[in-house]
């Protein structure tokens, strides 16, 4: 007779800390997306208790070749998100794209996180972890490969997969700086 063993029981009963990626984009001021990729509570210990604050991570896009990505904080939530969609629409960036992908291979960093960047062919889609993914998906980019490497902290995560963006540069740029025509 076959039994179930250990690990089918244990899958289906889950427990522990349920993992949350980015939450669904929501449309915000001027056309573009807004994701909120993390939220964090800090707590300060004063005489009374506990008082305590949040921190907010947020990707703004417009799915066309521009995103920012700002950081928040304020005694709410809602009034934290406000304060890093604000700051994101103000730190937004050009990058530029190669139809639905990027132009080459990049590897971003911030810290101790390391993002590497691959150009996918057609139908591919997004393979990226969620903090990853909600940049590159509010950028516009529909087919790429990453692999993130080192810290997986959320927040260093966004901030290595922009630096890596930003080291981007199409054919006709490269051409333009070295001075010879293609």
């Amino acid at each position: 007779m076959a039994t179930e063993t250990g690990s089918e029981s244990q899958s289906e009963g889950g427990g522990g800390r349920e993992r949350r990626g980015p939450r669904e984009p929501r449309e915000s001021r001027g056309g573009s997306d807004e994701q909120v990729v993390q939220i964090r509570r800090c707590a300060c210990v004063v005489k009374g208790g506990r008082r305590f604050s949040f921190a907010a991570m947020v990707v703004v896009g417009n799915r066309d070749g521009e995103v920012g990505w700002g950081y928040g904080k304020a005694v709410e939530v809602p009034v934290a998100v406000d304060k890093a969609t604000k700051y994101a629409n103000r730190k937004r960036v050009r990058v530029p794209l190669r139809g639905t992908t990027i132009p080459h291979q990049v590897e971003g960093r911030f810290g101790a996180a390391r993002v590497l960047l691959l150009p996918a062919s057609p139908g591919t889609g997004i393979i990226a972890g969620a903090s990853v993914r909600a940049v590159v998906e509010s950028l516009g980019i529909k087919d790429i490969l990453t692999k993130a490497r080192g810290s997986t902290n959320p927040v260093n995560l966004v901030k290595a997969t922009f630096d890596g963006l930003l080291k981007l540069r199409t054919k006709e740029e490269v051409a333009r700086l070295r001075g010879v025509d293609l």
